[in-house]
């Protein structure tokens, strides 16, 4: 049996790390700008020092990059094993919008956070992990579709649409409502691959 001295560590850090990504996502909620958010904000909301974050999540990419991934997993599971629309038993003309309309989504859904991982990096964008997964994942489902010339490039061009700066600017700016914003992109992804376009 594990001793008690040393189940207890773990519990704690465990437990300090929920404390640290649930304070993290309500300060990139309410923020008025992604790079407002400090570390030392964060850790004064989660009741830890700082030398805790830095411990768990090595600098302030690490736990951006850490909150995205939690908030990701539902729509990863859905991608990876899941039912139609997204899962992959899909038709890939029915996937591809459906797994644009899930980014899109997402980055609605967590507009600050997705604007703080995309700026947080020093090198290019996208050669980001969280970019480079969803483009491979992306590229796979354009290869199956007969005819389609340069998958790769046609998956960089429909994620541009995506990006978080742009979703912000649309919809924080110019105040695009959701529906809208889903409608013009199923639109664009549709005459992209030379699909019937949906009527709204």
């Amino acid at each position: 049996m594990e001793p008690v001295a040393e189940r207890r560590p773990r519990k704690d850090a465990a437990r300090n790390r929920e404390a640290v990504l649930a304070a993290a996502d309500e300060l990139f909620a309410r923020c008025e700008s992604p790079e407002a958010v400090t570390m030392a904000d964060i850790a004064a909301a989660a009741g830890v020092g700082k030398a805790t974050l830095f411990r768990g999540f090595g600098d302030r990419t690490g736990l951006i990059h850490a909150l995205y991934e939690a908030r990701l997993e539902p729509v990863r599971g859905a991608i990876e094993e899941g039912p139609p629309p997204l899962g992959p038993g899909t038709p890939p003309m029915r996937r591809v919008p459906a797994l644009l309309d899930a980014v899109l989504c997402f980055k609605l859904d967590n507009r600050h956070l997705a604007l703080a991982l995309e700026s947080a990096g020093t090198g290019s964008p996208y050669q980001a992990a969280h970019y480079e997964r969803w483009h491979r994942t992306l590229q796979a489902v354009l290869e199956q579709i007969a005819g389609l010339d340069e998958p790769a490039f046609t998956a960089h061009a429909l994620l541009a649409a995506t990006r978080a700066d742009l979703v912000e600017h649309l919809a924080g700016h110019e105040r695009l409502p959701r529906e809208q914003l889903r409608a013009q992109l199923a639109v664009y992804t549709a005459r992209v691959l030379g699909s019937p376009v949906p009527q709204g």
